[in-house]
């Protein structure tokens, strides 16, 4: 974790020659900090950076036996002078860093690295930093909400990030609410948590969140949190408006989270649109909260499948719960669909319903559509090396379509025949 580059080393420099790490460091990430405590450590490599010495004129040597002898003074020498505070916190020796902890509580840009001693491998350096840190206001740690959860992911970390825990419940909504708009994907995501606990955001806030945002965590901690309120929520308006953001999420965890909250508020029938839905997922949970209100899916899908082109997903949801000797041959018909995205969906259903025919699928190789090659080929690969070598071999020629060269490739490979 502890890493130094020419970067930290300018930082390091420009300290010693008396510049606040607050200007040399401002506006830079919290991992800054970090590599200029290790910059500082690995000076020792790099001397010639730092900022030679004031020197003081002295006396010269008065006689040539004197010089000869290596006993007279030099023409100059230097004058010794304590290291600036952020330097002495850093330092290899570990008394002249606990020695210098006594400044930082004091010092607002010093700070930082009093967080970073909190974590520092020499036992009374780091109880020292401690103390002195949960001395400080919890409003003070805010600041330092980055560097202190980067610092975490140390062995002896998480003493800070507990102060700074605990200061957010504890301390003002403003605190949590400044962290929520935080650009670190850690600091964001805690404020978040923290303000989920603390119920500092509305219903409709917390679906407009997962609905809109594109942290994976995120989405799953707000809609879970949004659905958990529905049925506190007072009247049908209020929870039509939480549910209507969550199930025209683009995310498809964010809708499955919206069509699983239908049968919490009694919703059941409402689901049955997204019995279509493009994601496997959502429609899993449609078929599961239909059930739960009494209503068996089946014919619904299969009612959906007369209209193929205003619902595609329904082919494929047919054979995620149809009938082979039923079902399957709607699915073939429905595979030489002019709509591509039924085309698509119907070797999706196809293979959910596990009614892959080699032979028949075969020609799919050839669809214009990329996305149906790909569903195609996942299909055979089981059943590839019953396609004959010289078919798959006309499909790698230069003039085929990139898609078709690709699973024709893939085919060759699954069977264990290579590519030329």
């Amino acid at each position: 974790m502890d890493g130094y580059d020419e970067e930290s080393l300018r930082a390091v420099v420009r300290v010693c020659e008396g510049a606040s790490p607050a200007e040399v460091l401002d506006g830079a990430p919290a991992r800054a900090w970090v590599d200029f405590d290790a910059g500082v450590r690995n000076l020792d490599d790099r001397s010639w950076l730092l900022p030679r010495p004031p020197e003081e004129p002295v006396r010269p040597a008065r006689t040539l036996l004197d010089r000869l002898r290596g006993t007279a003074p030099s023409r100059t020498a230097p004058r010794n002078s304590p290291p600036p505070p952020a330097i002495a916190l850093c330092h290899a020796d570990g008394r002249i860093r606990e020695a210098a902890l006594e400044e930082a509580p004091t010092a607002p840009e010093l700070r930082p690295l009093l967080a970073v001693r909190c974590s520092d491998w020499a036992g009374p350096v780091r109880e020292r930093a401690r103390v002195l840190l949960a001395e400080l206001p919890g409003s003070a740690l805010v600041p330092l909400a980055e560097l202190i959860l980067l610092l975490s992911r140390r062995t002896r970390g998480g003493f800070a990030r507990s102060l700074l825990e605990r200061a957010l419940r504890e301390g003002p909504a403003a605190d949590v609410v400044a962290l929520m708009a935080h650009q670190d994907r850690a600091t964001y995501r805690l404020a978040y948590r923290i303000a989920v606990e603390r119920a500092l955001l509305t219903p409709a806030e917390l679906a407009t969140t997962a609905a809109t945002c594109g942290d994976v965590t995120l989405q799953d901690l707000c809609a879970e949190a949004a659905v958990a309120t529905l049925t506190a929520t007072d009247g049908e308006a209020g929870q039509a408006a939480v549910l209507g953001r969550l199930l025209t999420a683009r995310s498809a965890r964010v809708r499955s989270a919206g069509v699983t909250a239908l049968r919490r508020t009694g919703r059941h029938g409402e689901a049955e649109p997204f019995l279509a839905d493009r994601s496997a997922v959502v429609r899993a949970c449609a078929r599961y909260v239909l059930r739960q209100g009494g209503i068996d899916p089946l014919p619904v899908y299969r009612a959906l499948c007369t209209e193929p082109a205003a619902h595609p997903g329904a082919a494929a949801g047919l054979g995620e719960c149809g009938d082979r000797a039923t079902d399957a041959g709607t699915l073939w018909a429905l595979v030489e669909h002019p709509s591509p995205a039924v085309r698509l969906c119907a070797i999706t259903g196809l293979r959910a319903l596990d009614e892959v025919v080699r032979e028949r699928l075969t020609p799919s190789l050839d669809d214009p559509s990329p996305a149906v090659v790909r569903a195609a080929t996942g299909a055979l690969l089981p059943e590839a090396a019953g396609i004959p070598e010289s078919l798959l071999r006309e499909r790698t020629a230069p003039d085929r379509p990139r898609a078709v060269r690709v699973a024709a490739e893939r085919l060759l490979r699954a069977a264990g025949r290579g590519v030329a």
